[in-house]
């Protein structure tokens, strides 16, 4: 006899939560990152500035993904339908991997024009750079404190870990203005853009990782898989736990499917062993969504409480 459980959704896990709150603070922040694109490339292009231009470049590439972002909230808020059961809460992971490596490249561009720049240097005016920093540290400061309270989403994290950057980069090239306007070594732009270039692909290696699992099926962050089953085997009654899957549907759902052996009983009690299981996986672990297959043994041969066998490895 087979036996399937799905947890329920919990409410403090739902990725609909901050659909709201994410898709008016893209909205808002795509209009001021291209008010920032603007300024920046005129600033650069007054200023002589490869670090302004190379960060109005990396500006530039925030509107599409930040509308890709947009897009995928607005999916995953989407009901499950009979072609895709688990609706589209995968969009906004789907999305992130595309920021990712859409930051990759950029970076790598930004490491080539500042090589070129050192080939060939170019005299700067400090006072564009300055002026233009401090509004895009405005401006890129903003969003990202506006991004803060949605940071759970891994979605809208890629975007506040990007402004985070983007903001962090302001603060460098700033830096640099002053330190040009001081001693005239004009080095420093390209030098800038190289460090900009350089925690661009820091801030995205984790992003990348995190959401190339996700894609993979792989299991949830930080989780260990032999951790749950342990926990499985410990409940009473439960016998073996095999062909355990663990994997993340969307940012914030989690799901887990298995087979657990149990003594022959009757229905009511396995139900009190499936209702244990279901409470400590959502307890303990977070997984909200679990589908559970029953098998039975036979009759322990000792009355009474029956000890966990060791774990089995699934083949």
């Amino acid at each position: 006899m087979h036996v399937h459980a799905h947890g329920r959704h919990h409410s403090g896990n739902h990725p609909h939560t901050h659909t709201n709150i994410g898709t008016g603070v893209l909205a808002g922040a795509v209009a001021a990152t291209a008010v920032l694109v603007a300024a920046e490339l005129l600033g650069g292009y007054l200023g002589h500035s490869i670090s302004l231009v190379s960060d109005a470049l990396h500006n530039l590439s925030d509107i599409p993904t930040m509308l890709i972002s947009w897009l995928a909230l607005r999916w995953a808020a989407r009901p499950a339908d009979h072609e895709r059961t688990f609706g589209y809460q995968r969009a906004g992971v789907l999305a992130a991997f595309t920021n990712a490596i859409l930051l990759i490249l950029i970076a790598l561009g930004l490491f080539w024009e500042a090589l070129q720049r050192f080939r060939h240097p170019v005299a700067v005016h400090e006072g564009w750079m300055i002026g233009v920093s401090l509004l895009a540290l405005a401006i890129n400061g903003g969003i990202t404190l506006a991004l803060v309270r949605s940071r759970r989403d891994l979605n809208l994290r890629s975007l506040l870990l990007h402004n985070f950057g983007d903001a962090i980069s302001n603060v460098g090239i700033l830096a640099g203005a002053v330190a040009i306007r001081m001693t005239g070594a004009q080095w420093l732009d390209p030098a800038i853009g190289l460090v900009i270039a350089a925690l661009v692909l820091w801030s995205t290696n984790g992003l990348l990782r995190e959401a190339g699992n996700i894609l993979l099926e792989g299991l949830p962050k930080g989780m260990q898989l032999e951790s749950v089953a342990r926990s499985i085997l410990s409940i009473n009654g439960v016998q073996e736990v095999h062909d355990i899957h663990i994997w993340t549907i969307g940012t914030d759902l989690r799901a887990l499917s298995c087979h657990v052996r149990i003594p022959d009983m009757h229905m009511d009690e396995s139900e009190k062993i499936l209702k244990s299981i279901l409470e400590r996986l959502s307890s303990d672990f977070h997984i909200a969504h679990t589908t559970v297959q029953f098998e039975r043994a036979g009759l322990p041969q000792d009355a009474g409480y029956h000890m966990p066998q060791p774990l089995q490895s699934s083949k």
